[in-house]
């Protein structure tokens, strides 16, 4: 009897959405899952993001061979599922082949602009974190739209980002377990 491939799990939100929170709870929930963490690896990709965004995001000028090649020994192990936290969702020709089921946390910007500023500007300058917050304002607000305008809607569930850890683990861990039957 041939192996059944483990069910691939894309979990996708703005910065400060919630994924890693989400992906790590969902470890912790689904038997036999080993996840990807895109934040672990450098890639190439466009050097100029708000540029990117303003002439149309092609989500195809990210070089993701590193983390494709991780993902590809991944599904060769004993696994029921594969956890991805990447921001893409299908938007990525090479990876939409791989993604069986695109989750799009849905985070208010305000909220996830906050846990953002949080987790990486904790021990910045008062100066420091302003200039992030005026950055924000005036630029960086438009690649978080991108996103919203893009990827929440190419993904096949949207949960709400305001709900608790649980909850939106214990969601998206019940799709993915009805899923995981009906193949």
């Amino acid at each position: 009897m041939e192996r059944k491939k483990p069910l691939v799990v894309s979990i996708a939100s703005v910065s400060g959405g919630g994924k890693t929170t989400i992906v790590s709870q969902l470890l912790k929930q689904l038997p036999k899952a080993k996840a990807l963490f895109f934040d672990d690896y450098t890639f190439e990709g466009p050097h100029d993001v708000l540029a990117w965004v303003d002439e149309g995001a092609d989500y195809n000028q990210w070089n993701l061979a590193p983390f494709i090649q991780n993902l590809e020994a991944l599904i060769d192990e004993p696994l029921e599922y594969i956890l991805l936290n990447y921001p893409f969702a299908y938007r990525h020709s090479l990876m939409d082949e791989y993604i069986d089921f695109a989750v799009f946390i849905d985070t208010p910007l305000d909220i996830a602009l906050a846990r953002r500023m949080q987790r990486d500007f904790m021990e910045s300058s008062v100066m420091e974190i302003m200039l992030q917050m005026q950055h924000y304002a005036q630029e960086g607000r438009r690649a978080y739209l991108e996103m919203l305008q893009t990827v929440m809607p190419d993904s096949d569930v949207v949960v709400d980002g305001t709900s608790s850890v649980d909850e939106v683990a214990n969601e998206i861990a019940a799709s993915v377990r009805e899923l995981s039957k009906a193949r």
